[in-house]
């Protein structure tokens, strides 16, 4: 077995999983959640890159030739570290891969006015990773970012189609849009937002395209097999998924049917 893993601080990563699956559902797919330790946001650059190397490193010993970092702080806080210091001395072989860069690639392709927003929590904006990913690729975008620190606790409660979600939905793209009335396209940049997609459809104003992560990571994965037949080769192909987390297995199997709408089996993990 050498699954594909995919790692993420919390829950928000089943989004990018269950697009990956849509799209790829041949390979085997092993999935760990840092939940004993998330949010990973308002953590430190060091201390996020320290987390997510423990994740790597546990994820290439079971295994994975390939990891996705599922999750935006550890995309924007970790993943270059990761790639230039840390593969040549664990494996030069293997590849980790963030989740910022996709939607950053596409996003001159889906604006008409040059000008896009970023909506995420607060350590995705205030680290500016989607930024400067964007103006690396397309400098003549205009990006603003706001962040919306009541959307994931919203989803992990459950309340994403309940009625108090709305003045919560509707204050932080009012925000964005006040910002700068000419954004056309907006990234939700945090894993868990498409759980809010009813509600941000609502209420954004009419013509701007909503651009949630998962279908362009798991796009981005696919041509990246196709490129590189040596990894993919290497990832095994058995259709199925396991569940790793550093919280406890009964909780984490519970609160990841809200995200994946099916019974989970999880298996606790210690990454210290």
């Amino acid at each position: 077995m050498s699954p594909i893993g995919i790692f993420d601080s919390g829950y928000g990563g089943l989004t990018i999983l269950n697009s990956i699956r849509q799209q790829l559902p041949d390979y085997d797919y092993l999935y760990l959640g840092d939940n004993a330790r998330a949010p990973y946001g308002p953590r430190s650059f060091d201390v996020v890159y320290g987390f997510t190397r423990q994740a790597v490193t546990k994820l290439f010993s079971m295994g994975c030739n390939l990891v996705i970092l599922g999750c935006n702080t550890a995309s924007a806080k970790a993943l270059r570290t990761i790639q230039q210091n840390d593969l040549p001395r664990l494996d030069p072989t293997r590849r980790v891969l963030g989740i910022i860069r996709p939607t950053a690639e596409v996003i001159g392709t889906l604006t008409h006015t040059r000008h896009v927003g970023v909506l995420a929590t607060e350590g995705t904006i205030k680290s500016e990773s989607y930024n400067m990913e964007i103006r690396k690729l397309h400098p003549e975008l205009t990006v603003t970012g706001v962040a919306c620190p009541f959307w994931v606790p919203l989803v992990e409660y459950n309340e994403a189609d309940s009625p108090g979600a709305d003045y919560f939905v509707k204050k932080y793209l009012d925000q964005l849009m006040e910002q700068d009335p000419l954004i056309d396209a907006v990234i939700l940049g945090c894993t868990h937002y498409p759980l809010l997609m009813a509600k941000i459809q609502k209420y954004i104003r009419p013509g701007v395209q909503v651009v949630p992560q998962g279908e362009y990571v798991a796009q981005s994965l696919k041509d990246y097999l196709e490129r590189h037949p040596e990894m993919e080769a290497r990832c095994s192909k058995g259709a199925t998924v396991s569940f790793l987390t550093t919280e406890n297995a009964a909780r984490f199997a519970q609160q990841a049917q809200v995200f994946l709408h099916q019974p989970v089996v999880a298996t606790t993990i210690n990454l210290v």
